[in-house]
């Protein structure tokens, strides 16, 4: 098939959709006026109609009709429509080898970003097949190009985070799943790109990844995220009402919540860590909710309050101080934890009110002690008149 009768070939077949036709026939109209940019629209949202999924419209466009005309498209909006098109093909491999010829063809100093798109779908292909050094080669590499980048389309920076979230969920790597998704997630329009079966499943391996993080205390960017709100009215709702309870540090809530692990089975495979963790939180929540001139807490206090023996709190404790989510000391004579600092939080409604509270308290106290020194020393309070 030559390139030059490409749409009028197409026209001629009868296996072509009819709502696709009038496309064609702007594909010739603008290739024959040279209208590069609005033939590119054209081309998009060809690309993007339902009637044209079917296998091969969209192998066969690229590769008999954009290639021809290639040089004059904007080469990262080439490299879109190359990944798009990698889509029709049945086999991940032969997509793969697609995206990876279109990436070795755009690797030149000034389309690097189109580079660095192409070769991270194409490791998108590679983990797929299960080739986790060629995945993870491929991240390097282009994470050493994006730092190279004074500036960067959205769209890449989500491809490159979409894949090593990918990569370090098919290791069980739960924190570099977590951070890599969020990043992800900043980089689209989650309502546009992502369907709704998407987003809650989405949501649910962020949450999954929050609770099983090791490193993971901090909650809030999963909290404050819309796509958390999807979980409601789902199968995985009470997994939302798990996090919320782990934020809070609600040991009750995670005793209620316990019965359900078993239909999620990897949270019940972890039961101990996740017992230990919400101790953690139950700590930090603890210490939260305590001025800042009353923060220290005998060991019998921890214990009621986490629910754990008093043999066990050091260790906790301890814990906490290796993890950084609080500063402090241990006094193992007097069995007291002396603490200083404890790791920033975003709060719900309960907990911020709580922290209203204390703001009131501080301001009385402040109040008091400044009526206490200027009735014991007057001279220091002269009034200006």
């Amino acid at each position: 098939m030559g390139k030059d009768d490409y749409v009028a070939t197409v026209l001629a077949r009868t296996d072509v959709p009819n709502e696709l036709r009038p496309y064609y026939e702007k594909f010739g109209e603008l290739r024959d006026k040279r209208l590069w940019y609005q033939l590119t629209l054209q081309i998009e949202e060809f690309l993007r109609h339902p009637a044209s999924q079917q296998r091969p419209l969209h192998i066969d466009l690229y590769e008999h009709f954009i290639r021809s005309f290639a040089q004059h498209v904007n080469p990262l909006r080439l490299a879109s429509f190359g990944v798009i098109v990698s889509r029709q093909y049945e086999d991940a491999s032969e997509a793969m080898a697609f995206l990876q010829k279109l990436a070795g063809e755009s690797d030149h100093p000034d389309t690097q970003d189109a580079h660095v798109l192409l070769t991270m779908e194409a490791a998108h292909f590679q983990l797929l097949l299960n080739d986790l050094n060629g995945t993870k080669s491929a991240m390097d590499r282009c994470a050493k190009l994006l730092d190279t980048f004074e500036s960067v389309e959205p769209v890449v920076h989500a491809s490159y985070y979409r894949v090593c979230g990918n990569y370090h969920k098919a290791k069980a790597e739960y924190a570099d799943y977590y951070r890599n998704y969020l990043l992800f997630l900043a980089c689209i329009h989650v309502d546009a790109d992502m369907s709704k079966g998407e987003q809650v499943q989405c949501a649910h391996d962020l949450s999954i990844s929050a609770l099983l993080g090791d490193t993971i205390y901090n909650f809030g960017e999963l909290l404050l995220h819309p796509i958390l709100t999807t979980l409601q009215g789902s199968d995985f709702a009470w997994i939302s009402d798990l996090l919320y309870a782990f934020n809070a540090g609600d040991m009750g809530r995670f005793e209620a919540l316990l019965p359900r692990l078993p239909s999620e089975p990897i949270l019940y495979a972890h039961v101990p860590f996740l017992r230990q963790k919400i101790c953690l939180m139950a700590l930090i929540e603890s210490i939260f909710h305590r001025p800042t001139y009353d923060r220290t807490l005998s060991f019998k206090t921890i214990a009621s309050e986490t629910r754990i023996p008093v043999d066990e709190v050091e260790h906790l404790v301890m814990k906490a101080l290796c993890l950084g989510l609080i500063r402090g000391s241990i006094d193992q004579v007097d069995q007291l934890v002396h603490i200083t600092w404890v790791q920033p939080r975003v709060l719900d409604t309960a907990q911020t009110e709580a922290l209203l509270r204390r703001l009131s308290d501080w301001s009385d106290h402040v109040e008091q002690v400044a009526e206490f020194v200027q009735k014991q020393s007057p001279e220091l309070f002269v009034h200006a008149h």
